[in-house]
């Protein structure tokens, strides 16, 4: 492939909700009721909470695709009812759950779509469409002359994302962009869509229906109650430490100490010194990396009947000191399961997450 040289990316910008209120014609009861908080810029902000309770109202209304009723949001320090609402839109990224690809377009022509309309000329779209297209790991040589029905539901789903990173916005909206994937594929682009959000650092606001999918996405978590009321605000760690009220507790679920699990890794284990040393009879334990979560772990254990596992570094990392094989000599060679950093046992696991 022809190699581009990649535009500046535009800098992410924060969001602030200030006491917004929308109610609907002949509506009762607001479906968003006096919303106050701030998505600091770069950050993936998840918007969840039971039917009804206003998350996908509050999302529509940043794009202006739902008109605030009271109260003000601002982007980057401006009020959106000072843009022109078509300008407004077309600045910011919007993904949803079946992709809206125009099934008459090539990949290629739907990534384009939003450079064209802003006119952007032929070499600018073109060189864009397959820098984009290739970040999202599919290259534009092979694919893009594909239409959407010749790409799998994940292949959408990343072309539907390539399309709303076209424009380089500094926003983000995703209204449960996975929600249509079976299980395995929308892992698989949760990951990809988290690796790819490290490296453009756009400011997201992504509706979930899904607390697991929540936690693994978010920076921060807004939980609404029905009413359109936000029950709490807080980064994932706290959500699941400290609930606010029975609501949030009831919600996130009695098993939100498993849920916590998933946040940290075994690598903080080892960075923490919480690993024991492998022992030449630790071969015989089940090995995970240390990227994996202690959730991941502490599965890994029950399925197979141990009290710990074995802790490998990553590909390409440094040895850790005091770092082992599996047979107990010192580390620098790999094994099958690659340079032993040492043991998380489930003592460790339970301590670190309740810590």
């Amino acid at each position: 492939m022809t190699q581009v040289r990649p535009e500046t990316p535009a800098a992410a910008q924060d969001i602030v909700f200030d006491h917004v209120v929308k109610t609907y014609p002949n509506a009762t009861v607001p479906a968003v009721d006096d919303l106050s908080l701030t998505v600091p810029a770069g950050e993936i902000c998840v918007l969840l909470g039971p039917s009804g309770s206003g998350k996908t109202t509050a999302l529509m209304m940043v794009n202006r695709l739902a008109e605030i009723t009271g109260g003000d949001i601002r982007i980057g320090g401006r009020s959106i009812r000072d843009l022109d609402p078509i300008r407004l839109r077309r600045s910011i990224g919007y993904v949803i759950q079946q992709t809206g690809l125009f099934p008459h377009l090539s990949i290629a022509e739907n990534v384009a779509t939003v450079p064209k309309v802003l006119g952007w000329g032929k070499k600018r779209i073109k060189e864009r469409v397959g820098q984009l297209l290739e970040l999202v790991g599919l290259p534009v040589d092979e694919y893009g002359r594909r239409y959407p029905s010749q790409l799998s539901g994940g292949q959408r789903q990343r072309v539907g994302i390539a399309r709303a990173l076209a424009a380089d916005p500094p926003v983000m909206l995703m209204d449960e962009p996975f929600g249509a994937l079976d299980p395995i594929t929308r892992e698989h682009v949760q990951d990809e869509f988290l690796a790819l959000h490290e490296r453009i650092r756009k400011t997201v606001i992504f509706v979930s229906h899904d607390i697991d999918e929540a936690v693994k996405m978010g920076d921060r978590i807004a939980i609404f109650r029905e009413g359109g009321k936000l029950a709490q605000y807080d980064t994932p760690r706290t959500l699941l430490k400290e609930p606010a009220d029975e609501f949030v507790a009831r919600f996130v679920g009695a098993d939100r100490g498993l849920k916590r699990l998933t946040l940290t890794r075994l690598a903080d284990l080892a960075g923490s010194g919480e690993l024991s040393p492998a022992r030449p009879d630790d071969r015989s334990l089940p090995v995970l990396p240390a990227d994996a979560s202690l959730r991941a772990a502490l599965s890994l254990m029950v399925a197979e009947g141990t009290e710990g596992v074995l802790v490998t570094a990553a590909e390409g990392a440094p040895d850790a000191d005091g770092a082992a094989r599996a047979d107990g000599t010192p580390a620098g060679g790999t094994g099958a399961g690659g340079r032993v950093l040492g043991v998380a046992s489930l003592d460790a696991v339970r301590k670190a997450g309740t810590a």
